[in-house]
């Protein structure tokens, strides 16, 4: 386990009075990810870790057990304290305890959350006792020593400078659900937290339920495996046709091989847009869970995980991750990980937040997805990749599967799912974008879907909020060549996307923090009514798909006669894609992003362009004849009688 620090609550005690805890901490966290702690969270220590020791203190709990910023398994997320020890009847059990230094908190329309000032800010932050709640249930579903409550496990928060007051938001009835199993203790109240303590670990000696707790290992509760996959079946729209059939029965059957043989495999699922990777990787997801594997769903998109995490529910987004999480994972430690988006894997997981390992520094994100788990699958369109440090691809990750002796299933989606099925529309784009040569050189038009260059993003605007109101899902997107600004302290967004009269904001930052009423999250730009009311980026936007949508090309890519296609730096406010490549690289990163944003309709994708010529480029490479001719013939099977 990757705690800072565990051992006997009477030592701690003693660090704590003496004011050495903090600095232990310090040392150890230092020693583990390469990196100094900032100094409010070492002030955060000094102060919370005291007036825990003060609590144990108080109720004579000397010979327990504790961890401190004990990490839970297979995730960044730290508990703050977790407490061992027996009860009166001599069971075994543990604590968790969160600890904030908050004295007061406001009102919050998000559920169960309060909002706190942060950096000057007024933020949404989880309500402590929910925080508590959600890392206790996250243990007991994922950690052996606490399966079946083998030990039986509590949660609570500790507020130490906060004042008892029965108004406060903190204790409004709004939250009893939450405060009636994981309470909260403000910091005058120090008898109801001992008096809880002593219910739960009264009879001490929690040394021996220490190791137990440190010797367990991540496993899935099989009752987690199968209420993840019961969240996924009731989604009607998760269907698999033909070709997936066959990749989904084949996997399966790999996965079943493996595990009874202890072998390892690798498989590797291409397709372009729409032709339903990610319902292919949920369905595995379901199904493998529910035959009791250890399966993770993982991409590179927190706008992706966060929506699939909203749709499945708190318990079950344990299972779905980001491709940095395994930085630190051992060999084999899940059956299966299906890798979605693989196309957005990175050169390696450490940054500047996490520590490299110091036996092997470079180390490829994808050796680390490969090692984690007995069968990897990925899920890839090579040509998806919109950022420089984007690098997954399908060479490489054969190559380093053959480094390590694995065998490589290829399976190939054609079906197309959506821009209605026209698979004819998405070879037109990649030729009309100079991406790759097709047959498809003209558009000449689709029953099933909508291909419309309007005159502005006015009309663009319009045509999408019609959509909308027929019932449609439909959304705004654009090339990211204007500022992204932070809300202003009212937590409104500024309109930064600015064409000719016309502007529209954004969708919010990630770590925007309190945003006004009706703007949703980033993550939730894609699922939430408010949506609408934004422009979409590449980073939003990619991932999903909507019936409609509209796409304003702006300058940073144009079009030129003599020249062909021109990525123009100059133009673009995306300071990451451009570091660190030439031209010709940044060229190719922009196609791949306009060709992702142009293939997220299922029905139509209505388009505006900032510069002309590219627009009249664009057009000579539709078949306005061919269009005229259907329309005419649509009409006349409309209207036989008409003259």
């Amino acid at each position: 386990m990757a705690e800072l620090y565990w051992g006997v609550t009477s030592a701690f005690i003693e660090e704590a009075t003496q004011n050495r805890i903090a600095e232990t901490l310090r040392e150890a966290f230092f020693a583990q990810l390469g990196f100094q702690v900032s100094p409010s969270e070492l002030r955060s220590w000094r102060n919370s870790l005291k007036a825990l020791a003060n609590a144990l203190t108080h109720g004579g709990f000397l010979d327990h057990g504790i961890f401190l910023e004990f990490q839970l398994p297979m995730s960044s997320r730290r508990i703050d304290a977790l407490v061992t020890g027996q009860d009166h009847d001599g069971r075994p059990g543990a604590v968790l305890i969160e600890l904030k230094q908050w004295d007061h908190a406001e009102l919050s329309e998000v559920p169960d959350c309060v909002g706190v000032m942060y950096g000057g800010k007024l933020r949404d932050q989880l309500h402590p006792s929910a925080q508590a709640g959600q890392y206790r249930e996250y243990l007991a579903d994922t950690h052996t020593a606490f399966h079946d409550a083998a030990i039986r496990l509590g949660a609570c928060a500790f507020l130490h400078d906060l004042p008892h007051d029965d108004e406060s938001e903190l204790l409004d009835a709004r939250y009893a659900h939450l405060l009636g199993v994981f309470p909260l203790f403000a910091g005058d109240r120090l008898a109801d937290l001992v008096g809880y303590l002593d219910d739960r670990l009264g009879g001490g000696n929690g040394l021996g339920i220490l190791h137990t707790v440190r010797e367990g290992r991540y496993r899935p509760h099989r009752k987690l495996l199968d209420h993840t996959a019961k969240m996924i079946r009731r989604e009607p729209g998760y269907v698999l046709l033909d070709e997936q059939q066959v990749v989904f029965k084949s996997i399966l059957a790999a996965v079943d091989q493996a595990v009874a043989l202890d072998q390892e495999s690798v498989f590797i699922v291409r397709g372009g847009p729409g032709t339903g990777k990610s319902v292919l990787a949920l369905n595995l997801v379901a199904e493998l869970s529910a035959a009791g594997y250890a399966t993770h769903h993982a991409t590179g998109s927190s706008a992706f995980t966060q929506t699939v995490r909203k749709l499945v529910g708190t318990r079950a987004a344990k299972q779905f991750n980001y491709f940095n999480t395994y930085l630190n994972a051992g060999e084999n430690e899940l059956d299966v990980l299906i890798c979605d988006e693989a196309h957005r894997i990175r050169q390696h997981s450490w940054n500047r937040w996490t520590k490299k390992k110091a036996d092997e520094p470079d180390r490829p994100q994808i050796d680390e997805l490969l090692s984690v788990a007995r069968v990897s699958v990925f899920f890839i369109d090579d040509l998806q990749a919109v950022r420089n440090n984007e690098i997954g691809d399908s060479e490489w990750i054969e190559k380093l599967a053959a480094d390590r002796g694995l065998d490589v299933h290829d399976h190939r989606l054609e079906i197309q799912f959506r821009c209605g099925g026209s698979d004819g529309y998405i070879r037109w784009l990649e030729n009309t974008l100079g991406i790759r040569r097709t047959a498809n050189q003209l558009w000449s038009g689709d029953e099933n879907f909508t291909l419309e260059i309007v005159d502005s993003p006015q009309e663009l605007e319009a045509l999408i909020r019609t959509r909308a109101e027929e019932g449609h899902s439909a959304r705004l997107v654009a090339g990211y060549c204007w500022p992204w600004s932070d809300p202003d302290d009212d937590g409104r967004l500024h309109s930064d996307v600015e064409v000719a009269g016309w502007s529209r904001p954004w969708n919010a930052k990630p770590n925007a923090g309190r945003l006004a009423a009706g703007i949703p999250k980033s993550h939730l730009w894609a699922s939430e009514p408010g949506g609408l009311e934004q422009v979409g980026c590449i980073y939003t936007a990619q991932g999903f798909e909507f019936d409609y949508v509209g796409v304003v090309f702006g300058d940073e890519l144009v079009y030129r006669p003599r020249e062909g296609w021109v990525g123009r730096r100059e133009f673009s406010h995306d300071s990451g894609l451009k570091r660190g490549i030439d031209d010709e690289q940044f060229t190719a990163l922009v196609k791949n992003t306009y060709r992702v944003l142009l293939s997220r309709g299922i029905k139509g994708c209505y388009v505006t362009f900032t510069d002309e010529r590219t627009r009249d480029f664009v057009e000579s490479r539709i078949d306005q004849m061919a269009l005229d001719i259907a329309a005419e013939a649509d009409a006349f099977y409309d209207h036989p009688e008409a003259p």
